[in-house]
């Protein structure tokens, strides 16, 4: 990738994302993390480039979620006291996955999160 087109592809990505996760909530970040890895961090320049793409689409995506968020909350599309009993366990299971990225291997994170993928495709189309 030329280095002047850089910034511009990584604000489409980031535009892309922000879209995917107004409309599915965090579901932008499973887009953030391919377009991430293809045209974000190389593999050829850095061996945890799958670790660094996860984690950078996690810092990407709480970001669009809190002004996502924002957005709903002040158009009375969600009331706070609705999402609060999820926020505590949300916080433990976020440190929880943190701590696992760095111990799971590479392979077994993508085995995991294709068995994710399938389960929620099953869901979405069969209800």
């Amino acid at each position: 990738m030329k280095k002047h087109l850089r910034p511009l592809i990584l604000s489409g990505i980031g535009f892309v994302v922000g879209i995917l996760n107004g409309l599915f909530g965090a579901g932008g970040g499973i887009a953030a993390v391919v377009l991430l890895k293809k045209f974000g961090f190389s593999a050829a320049e850095n061996k945890s480039a799958d670790r660094m793409a996860h984690a950078t689409s996690v810092a990407l995506v709480f970001a669009l979620t809190i002004f996502s968020a924002a957005l709903y909350l002040l158009q009375g599309r969600v009331a706070l006291n609705d999402a609060l009993p999820y926020i505590p366990g949300g916080i433990v299971g976020s440190a929880a996955g943190a701590v696992l990225l760095k111990k799971i291997s590479t392979l077994w994170l993508k085995r995991i999160f294709a068995v994710f993928m399938l389960y929620t495709a099953f869901r979405l189309v069969f209800g």
